[in-house]
């Protein structure tokens, strides 16, 4: 059976917030950014444009439903396939979200928009904002995030600042190291400094553990993402998870409710499989054929790719899963 909620998404296995009801407010890749490890692919064509791109009382209507049905979660996270700040609606739907349930409410952002008053207003509503920051110069900031003209790493950083000093919340700074690209001493010293100055309450260090918009990104090694992480403080902790699936993380839910969950996500990756087996699939052709949005097809390729259970092959520029040898 598919999934007929078009802006919700999970609960999904996350290593930050436990379990994570994900909620996608902006079209596929829709973003200020075109960083060159997103897992969901390159970005055509940047915006740094508000508007309402996704109607807020469908999306709040979804949750609604989802809540009368039992939903079980540790977070609601506002994310999804592009960048969630760019909806001039934000600030409604996380009020909205609050008016329905006592279930925390997290932002993934990749920051970009915080120089500006209304987008830090809206963020500031949250209870966690998890924003990005991969370079401390602009030289490595255009190479690894590829930015709207509009954007620079001043900007950025900023913003990230400027919002340290307003918002009440929990800053999670998530830093994404690329070999070759922002791995060097010089580059790693620019982010410390940066981090410095925003001061937030924890960084995660990660890395490409799965399918990158570029194909040519190397990931680090937990050895070197470990040495890193201890150059740049004792709040920053590693999060890339190079284990065989995601399955082993903790929740803070009753067992049989976990339980549930996870035979859910066994199902939808049976059927995913299943699918590859007749034929290799697209993202886009997986998202389809189940009913789901891309980031929650995502999550469960980079399981079974992980598991060594599915690879992937490049056509034309377009990622095809299949299943291993």
């Amino acid at each position: 059976m598919t999934d007929k909620r078009k802006y919700l998404y999970g609960p999904v296995p996350s290593r930050r917030l436990g379990l994570s009801l994900g909620i996608d407010i902006v079209p596929f890749k829709v973003c200020t950014l075109n960083c060159v490890y997103c897992q969901l692919g390159k970005t055509a064509r940047t915006t740094i444009e508000r508007k309402e791109y996704i109607p807020i009382e469908s999306v709040l209507a979804e949750l609604k439903q989802a809540i009368a049905e039992g939903l079980k979660a540790n977070y609601i996270t506002i994310a999804g396939s592009g960048e969630p700040t760019l909806n001039s609606r934000l600030g409604e739907l996380v009020d909205g979200i609050k008016r329905l349930t006592n279930i925390p409410v997290a932002i993934l952002t990749n920051g970009t928009l915080l120089y500006r008053e209304d987008v830090r207003a809206d963020c500031s509503k949250a209870d966690v904002v998890m924003p990005s920051l991969d370079a401390g110069d602009e030289k490595t900031f255009l190479r690894i995030n590829r930015p709207n003209s509009f954007i620079s790493i001043v900007k950025l950083i900023s913003g990230l600042c400027s919002f340290r000093k307003e918002f009440a919340g929990k800053i999670w700074l998530e830093v994404f190291i690329v070999k070759e690209t922002n791995a060097g001493d010089e580059q790693i010293d620019g982010i410390k400094e940066a981090i410095k100055r925003i001061n937030p309450d924890k960084v995660h260090l990660n890395t490409a553990v799965r399918p990158t918009a570029d194909p040519n990104i190397a990931r680090l090694s937990p050895e070197e993402l470990q040495e890193i992480a201890a150059r740049l403080g004792p709040n920053c902790e590693v999060i890339a998870d190079f284990s065989p699936a995601c399955k082993s993380t903790q929740y803070e839910l009753k067992s049989e409710d976990t339980l549930e969950l996870h035979s859910a996500i066994n199902r939808k990756e049976k059927s995913l499989l299943s699918m590859l087996k007749r034929r290799p699939c697209s993202l886009n052709d997986i998202c389809s054929s189940l009913g789901i949005s891309h980031n929650e097809a995502t999550k469960y390729i980079g399981d079974l790719l992980q598991q060594g259970v599915i690879q992937s092959e490049e056509r034309e520029g377009t990622a095809f899963f299949k299943p291993s040898s």
